[in-house]
């Protein structure tokens, strides 16, 4: 009976505390940058790996270049944009399923696998800022046909698929009528302390394993109570909660093009500052575009059939071009809270992708779609840049740390990696 109890008792503190304070040890604080620099997010556009034929510029004058037409949304926002390309991952031969991506470490060591946005979000917390999520993955059947998401820690991670969920994750917390906010705040801190209380009393029939891990528990549930003191009242500035979805899409890109919105909300509501969006998995993706008269999988309909044309690929290319530009510009529209720009002005975007070269199923020259805003973190040019390189594509994971005041690469990617560094030539400073 008393577990049983206990298990009411947790859905009562799901309902009483939020739903997205139940998602610890890893919905923890998080930090702001590094001190003396301006505050930024990242923000990841993941997708599977395309063609180079249909990617690459159709031509470049000393580094800007001329879109091609799967790329070609991007010369309305080529100002902010940086593309860069040729760079091998560490274990080039590798293909779909493999952690490289993000994490710039291949199967070699699971135990070592980190991607960049888990990295970025344990050194922001190590540094103290407070925010409710350190990352936050979504993204519509992430896991699609097998797949895997490009995120890990240690184990893969996939996204939250369901846009409702999502929802009701970072906005579905808000004040019941008739209860203030102070008195929200006692009620939720009394469930906390009941619940502590609870697990203390567990400890003295548990073996070894079992206290650890009643430990971190605790732990979480101090965060939890640090989060609690330190957040606002009120929501303030750009912060405008999107509109809740009704239900989940069939269709998953349409469930993605909720994401975006949801996404760009918890950047203005300053919900997390490390956030990604995946579509597909990287084995598939489920396309049903019927205003550009495009449907099939990604992987085995465009990448894999129509060579050396790719007119399907080029179609989906683009359209998925379009929705970079489409993050850029929600982004724009909203102002920061403290009057230092719009929210884009201070973020970072990086379009990555699991391979280089999808129909030959390598990693031999990994491409990246860089953006930032005014006075951002990228060095950038009024007609855009091509950058092409034959470093190590970690060296561009190291870059976005750097963006994010993230300079102590210890921990991440391979450590023998020979220039441990960010890539030259992308940053302004």
């Amino acid at each position: 009976m008393r577990s049983h109890r206990r298990r009411d008792f947790l859905k009562g503190l799901g309902a009483s505390v939020g739903a997205g304070f139940l998602f610890t040890p890893f919905l923890d604080s998080i930090a702001e940058a590094a001190p003396g620099r301006k505050p930024k997010r990242l923000l990841l556009f993941c997708t599977m790996g395309t063609a180079p034929s249909i990617w690459k510029p159709t031509s470049v004058s000393g580094e800007t270049p001329t879109f091609s037409e799967s790329t070609s949304p991007l010369a309305d926002v080529k100002q902010h944009v940086v593309l860069v390309d040729g760079l091998p991952s560490g274990n080039p031969g590798n293909n779909h399923g493999a952690p490289d991506a993000l994490t710039g470490l291949g199967f070699s060591d699971p135990a070592k696998l980190i991607s960049v946005d888990q990295f970025i979000a344990d050194k922001l917390i190590a540094a103290g800022t407070k925010t409710q999520i350190p990352s936050l993955l979504l993204g519509a059947e992430s896991t699609v046909n097998g797949g895997r998401s490009p995120y890990y820690r240690k184990d893969n991670l996939p996204g939250i698929a369901s846009p409702t969920s999502a929802y009701s994750t970072l906005f579905g917390s808000a004040i019941p009528s008739n209860t203030s906010s102070d008195d929200l705040l006692r009620r939720r801190k009394s469930v906390l302390d009941h619940l502590k209380n609870e697990i203390k009393a567990l400890e003295g029939n548990l073996g070894s394993e079992q206290k650890y891990k009643l430990e971190l528990h605790i732990d979480s549930i101090r965060q939890i109570e640090e989060r609690l003191s330190n957040t606002s009242s009120g929501q303030t500035g750009g912060c405008s909660v999107p509109t809740k979805p009704a239900t989940d899409p069939a269709n998953p890109l349409q469930a993605n093009l909720l994401h975006m919105d949801l996404l760009v909300g918890a950047f203005a509501c300053d919900i997390t500052r490390v956030g990604a969006i995946q579509w597909g998995s990287d084995q598939a993706m489920n396309v049903d575009l019927q205003d550009i008269g495009l449907k099939g999988d990604e992987h085995g309909a465009m990448i894999h059939t129509g060579a050396p044309a790719h007119l399907d690929l080029i179609k989906l290319e683009k359209w998925l071009s379009q929705r970079f530009v489409d993050l850029i510009n929600k982004l724009k529209a909203i102002p920061e809270a403290d009057g230092s720009g719009t929210l884009f002005d201070n973020t970072l975007i990086a379009w990555c992708r699991d391979m280089g070269d999808s129909p030959n199923h390598n990693q031999n020259e990994m491409k990246f779609v860089l953006a930032s805003g005014e006075g951002g973190y990228l060095k950038t040019a009024p007609g855009g840049r091509y950058i092409k390189s034959g470093e190590r594509h970690e060296r561009v994971l190291l870059s976005l740390c750097d963006a994010m005041g993230v300079t102590d690469f210890a921990g991440f990617g391979d450590p023998n990696l020979r220039s441990k560094s960010p890539l030259p030539g992308l940053s302004a400073s």
